[in-house]
Parts: structure tokens; C-alpha cells; sequence
């Protein structure tokens, strides 16, 4: 987290503020939710969206850069008021939505490169300052995401499902017995058990291995249609929201005239393999690709 704040916290919401007193009065913070061009769409969208705390969100621009800013509560939005809200499921769920509402609808209509969650300036006056010291990186970056959105693909591997499917049954039928007249001996619930749970884990040991292979298979699929990849790690828990475990995560950038094709190249790949399941959501805002290509962005 972006922070340079001191002051103490005033209660209640933001006041609509002219730009000369949000920049004066040190009770409120500059949020930045993303940067773009000046003189794009930014200009005439920025007062149509509400940020945290139903701030109005406003532009803050210098060497032909436009932050999208709002004014937050300097004390809530400290380095400690920061880390108390993010340790709040409630309030980081609203902070988090709301920075996704705001650059989303900034991407609809001009190329963005959205900043992290809880980037916080003491005032725009330091956003100004924070645009003409990093310009030149922010420029090459525009520049290479310009045209191009963010797909997210994800596959799960469900080893119930692929156990419960009858095709997975009909692949693996019960030993035959010797002899083409012979009855097949009497089985003990033991050794029943036994084999079940040897069926179990080959089923299981099948459906990663077949998700593995799907995976390498979206993987050479989707790079030849995109600019750039980012591996980050599988989600669990809560995070993972389709059925099974999360065995690959990655994002892609994809020019905006080849999305179609993306999602055709994907499709039905998953079909007829008991267990796997593929996702593709999007297209978004690259928040995967907002760092310099030399940097690390394995999450």
C-alpha cells in the first residue's frame, strides 16, 4: 500500500469538496483507482462515478497522465487505518468493490492501468507529483496495453464428479474371472472396501493427471493468441468458486479484436473428460499486466 498520510480522521462522509479545498484540507486523502491519458474519456466519465465513501471521483492530471482520484478520510485511510479496514471481511469486500466498479468502468471506455488496492496519497498535489516522477513507465505501459483486456482461465479438477460419472465406470470394469465358464469368487466385505478405495484413488490420481494435460493443452491454445501470460498461484477456500480444486490460474492478454476467438479456441475443450472443468472469465481491466514486463507478476 501507497501511503504518505498524517492527520486525524473526520467522521462521516466526504464532503463535495472544490478541488482548491481537497487540497488544503488535510482531514481527507487522495485514493487513486487507476491511470490513463489525459484528454481521453476519463475527463467526462470521472464525475459520473461514486468512489469509497460515496466520494465523487475526479481526475488529477499532469504531463498528459490522468489519475482517477477520490477523496477518502485521511485517519480510515492511514497505513493503520488501512490494515484495521483489511482485516475487516465487510469493509475489504467494499473497498475492493468499489476499486473494481470504478477502473472497470473507466476500461469501457479508454485503456487503463489500474492501480493496487489502498493506493493512497496525502493529497493531489502528490498524486501530481507521483504522475511526472513515474510518467515515462506509466506511458510504456498504457501504450503496450493499449487495445488489448485481460481473460482469466482457470481449471478445476473434481475427482467426485469424475468418480460418480458412469463413463469413468464403464473405463474401468471389474476383473474378469478365469476360465470362460467360471463364476467369479465371492468377494469379503474387506477386500470390497479395499478395492473401492483403490478405484477411488486411481479415479483421483486420473483427474489430476487428466486436468494437468488440459491445462498444458489451454496453455498452447491461448498463447498463440495472446501478447503476454501470467501464471499466479491456484485459488482456494472461498476463492476458488467453481466446484473441485483450482489446479491452474493464469491470465492472458488478448487484443480486443481477437477475444471471440480466444473463447472459441476454449470451447467444449473440457467436454467429454469426466471431473474437469474449465473457466474463462473476462475480459477485464489488465490488473495482471500493470507492471513493467522486466518485473515479477507471478501472484
Amino acid at each position: 500500500m501507497t501511503s504518505h498520510l498524517q492527520g486525524a480522521a473526520s467522521p462521516g462522509q466526504p464532503r463535495r469538496l472544490s478541488t482548491e479545498q481537497r487540497e488544503s484540507d488535510h482531514s481527507w486523502s487522495s485514493y487513486v483507482y487507476a491511470i490513463g491519458r489525459a484528454g481521453t474519456d476519463l475527463d467526462a466519465l470521472a464525475p459520473r462515478l461514486t468512489g469509497l465513501r460515496d466520494g465523487r471521483v475526479r481526475t488529477v492530471t499532469a504531463d498528459g497522465l490522468a489519475a482517477l482520484v477520490s477523496s477518502v478520510p485521511a485517519g480510515a485511510f492511514s497505513a493503520e487505518g488501512m490494515k484495521a479496514q483489511l482485516e475487516n471481511l465487510t469493509e475489504l469486500e467494499q473497498i475492493a468493490r468499489t476499486h473494481h466498479t470504478v477502473v472497470e468502468a473507466a476500461h469501457t471506455g479508454a485503456t487503463v492501468l489500474p492501480m493496487r488496492l489502498a493506493t493512497v496519497y496525502l493529497d493531489d498535489a502528490r498524486v501530481r507529483a507521483m504522475l511526472l516522477e513515474r510518467g515515462a513507465e506509466f506511458d510504456a505501459l498504457l501504450s503496450r496495453l493499449e487495445g488489448h483486456a485481460e481473460l482469466g482461465v482457470k481449471v478445476y479438477a473434481d475427482p467426485r464428479a469424475a468418480a460418480a460419472d458412469p463413463r469413468a465406470a464403464a473405463a474401468d470394469p471389474p476383473p474378469a474371472a478365469e476360465g470362460p465358464d467360471r463364476a467369479a469368487p465371492p468377494v469379503s466385505p474387506g477386500r470390497a472396501y479395499l478395492q473401492q478405495r483403490r478405484a477411488q484413488r486411481q479415479t483421483q490420481r486420473d483427474a489430476y493427471r487428466a486436468a494437468g494435460a488440459l491445462a498444458d493443452e489451454v496453455r498452447g491454445r491461448a498463447t498463440g493468441l495472446a501478447r503476454d501470460r501470467v501464471t499466479h498461484r491456484p485459488q482456494q477456500g472461498e476463492l476458488a468458486a467453481g466446484a473441485g480444486e483450482n489446479i491452474a490460474n493464469e491470465a492472458y492478454l488478448v487484443p480486443v479484436d481477437r477475444l471471440r476467438e480466444f473463447h472459441r479456441a476454449l470451447a467444449g475443450l473440457a467436454d467429454g473428460v469426466p471431473g474437469i472443468h474449465i473457466e474463462v472469465t473476462g475480459p477485464w481491466a489488465p490488473y495482471s499486466f500493470a507492471t513493467p514486463p522486466a518485473e515479477s507478476r507471478s501472484a
